[in-house]
Order: structure tokens, then sequence, then C-alpha cells
């Protein structure tokens, strides 16, 4: 079974910078992709960004491009975002999640990002 810990979540102003981390443990999730959900208040969990089994490949929602990068370190099984020029819209609980990016099945438990204007 895989666990994954989210971590990095703040209160930031706009414009500012932040950087979540998510770790796994338990079963490797080097053969699975790996990316970031969100979660805003009322809305719809929506995708984030994902990267695949090596790293080789990225995909982002358009909302974010430019601003937010996502990086897989395979060697301790940890995948970071990466977020830049951050908005008031990015407000969220942001998650981590593990295998088939349309529909995970392996979450961790979200960590908050406010973002003030």
């Amino acid at each position: 079974q895989v666990l994954l810990v989210e971590s990095g979540g703040d209160l930031v102003q706009a414009g500012g910078s932040l950087r979540l981390s998510c770790r796994a443990s338990g079963r490797t999730v080097i053969n699975l992709d790996m990316g970031w959900f969100r979660q805003a208040p009322g809305k719809e969990r929506e995708f984030v960004a994902s990267v695949s089994q090596i790293g080789l490949t990225t995909n982002y929602a358009d909302s974010v491009k430019g601003r937010f990068t996502i990086i897989r370190d395979s060697g301790n099984e940890s995948v970071y975002l990466q977020m830049n020029n951050v908005k008031p819209e990015d407000t969220a609980v942001y998650y981590c999640a593990a295998g088939d990016m349309v529909t995970p099945k392996i979450w961790g438990q979200g960590t908050l990002v406010t973002v003030s204007s």
C-alpha cells in the first residue's frame, strides 16, 4: 500500500512563491505517474499538474502553465510543486496523487494553500 504525505502549504501573498512537497512511503511509486490536484472551497477537485513515471513527460492545467512546475525526485520517491506568481484563485487544498491521473485512486491527505490579495 502506498502512503502519500503532503507538506508545504501556507499563507502567501499574491505574486509570491511556494513549494509543495509530497513524499511516498510503503510500496514504491517508481512505476506510477504522480501529480497534483486541488480543491477550492465550494468547487470540485481539479487537475493541476502531473509527471510521468521517469519524469520525462509533464502536463499542466492551462490555469497554471508558465507559473507552476512539477518536479519528480524518483530517488527519494517524492514529487514537488513549485508555485510562482501565485494568484488568489490558486487558494485551495492541494492533493498529491499517484497512479492513473484521469481517475486517481491513491491520494494524500491534502495541504492548504491560501493566497492573499
